[in-house]
């Protein structure tokens, strides 16, 4: 079974000079997907240099001290990919679909939740995450104070930031959410977030959400389904020019549009920069579980799409996986993207969602990384069981799978590769 667990930090030394000098961290025999075998050296949480195989040495440190008690993590047969991130969690209702009832919404079992689901999707690779998180109504802020809690808990292994998600702000009723909305910004949520489909005014709700985001300058992520185009029109013509950024998701309605009519939306979508966060796994809380959004359309219009997993193991999905990797195998086989493109929309699309920066296997950028056993995306997109997860320029995930046959003609006569350290009886 893989077996998937965060790694501790490398030792670090002192220089004969008395400098502080971290351990480097030196990626050996890696492949890219362009085809090439490298070694990738890492310091600093940054990428420092990629040379062919067995060209690089640990290097100095940035104060000039020589790094001694290097690590070398051997990368021979994997494929060094930019990390994934996952632009569209719940890390209140996660993992709540195994105990009967509705969800446990105490503190403890909030941030236990949280805490767990993170580590999961980073054993995936996910090195960064934006949860969902509800506001108001019975819990209160207590679950936010939970999830931010565990956000505290990872920090160095992960990156979590919150969305905070209140159920109306409209009418008498939606003064409580509105001042809820404040109160969950100044506790520490990074976005201004919520489901308008829910809400007696939708449109509404949409112009209150983006009055906020524009006071306190944080992004906005909205749930809808998108399958009104005059609200989706509406939406688009109050965010365009609103910085940092709204997305929007999962948006399935506009599959279910008549053609015309989601071009344009995607039209406009793509004029006002919203970002749409697609999930090919289902819908989540809140939101219709049927179907995806039109990826391929919005693409084609320009729009910036990301993909998330959304549910992972709750009320909505109970079976969710939380695998970046799942949902870029699933643009690819069911939505017809080509293997870089659906990557991309977990990788760089979603980085940039989530505002992080750009990740490329090159020097000089962030080293969040994501080594895959394969050869090839596609490949690892198909059978991405063994994967080693680097966060800022370390270690801190690794799962490992061996798939064992038994001898047999067939292995041993075609030449088959083989992972097993011996023969099963």
């Amino acid at each position: 079974m893989p077996d998937s667990q965060p790694q501790p930090h490398p030792q670090s030394n002192s220089g004969s000079s008395g400098k502080f000098a971290p351990a480097a961290l030196l990626l050996c025999g890696a492949r890219l997907t362009d085809g090439r075998t490298v070694d990738v050296r890492l310091g600093g949480g940054r990428i420092e240099a990629v040379g062919t195989a067995g060209s690089l040495a640990p290097g100095p440190t940035r104060m000039g001290a020589t790094r001694t008690g290097a690590t070398r993590v051997d990368l021979s047969g994997y494929l060094l990919l930019p990390a994934p991130a996952e632009p569209h969690a719940h890390g209140d209702t996660a993992l709540s679909a195994e105990r009967p009832g509705p969800a446990s919404y105490t503190p403890e079992d909030v941030q236990r939740r949280a805490t767990e689901a993170a580590l999961l999707q980073l054993g995936h690779g996910a090195t960064a995450a934006r949860a969902h998180v509800r506001v108001g109504d019975v819990q209160g802020l207590d679950a936010l104070g939970a999830v931010l809690q565990a956000r505290r808990s990872l920090r160095g292994l992960a990156e979590l930031t919150t969305v905070a998600m209140p159920r109306l702000l409209t009418g008498v009723a939606g003064a409580d959410g509105l001042a809820m909305l404040r109160d969950a910004l100044k506790m520490g949520a990074s976005v201004v977030g919520g489901c308008p489909d829910l809400d007696p005014d939708p449109t509404g709700y949409v112009e209150t959400v983006l009055e906020v985001a524009s006071e306190h300058g944080c992004p906005v992520d909205l749930h809808t389904d998108a399958s009104d185009p005059a609200r989706l029109s509406r939406l688009a013509a109050l965010a365009g020019g609103l910085r940092p950024g709204v997305t929007i998701g999962p948006c399935a309605g506009l599959a279910r549009l008549p053609t015309e009519a989601a071009c344009r939306a995607a039209d406009q979508l793509a004029a006002a920069g919203v970002t749409v966060v697609c999930l090919p796994q289902g819908g989540c809380c809140g939101t219709d579980r049927r179907g995806a959004a039109p990826v391929r359309l919005l693409r084609a219009a320009g729009v910036r799409v990301s993909a998330g997993s959304g549910a992972l193991r709750d009320a909505s999905n109970p079976v969710g996986r939380g695998d970046p990797l799942e949902a870029a195998y699933l643009l690819a086989s069911a939505h017809g993207l080509r293997p870089e493109d659906a990557y991309d929309a977990v990788s760089t699309s979603a980085r940039a969602t989530l505002g992080l920066p750009e990740v490329r296997v090159e020097a000089g950028f962030p080293a969040d990384l994501l080594a895959v056993r394969g050869n090839r995306l596609a490949g690892a997109l198909s059978l991405a069981y063994s994967r080693i997860v680097v966060h800022r320029g370390r270690v801190v995930a690794r799962t490992s799978a061996v798939r064992e046959y038994c001898n047999s003609a067939a292995t041993a006569e075609l030449g088959l590769p083989r992972q097993g350290r011996g023969a099963l009886s």
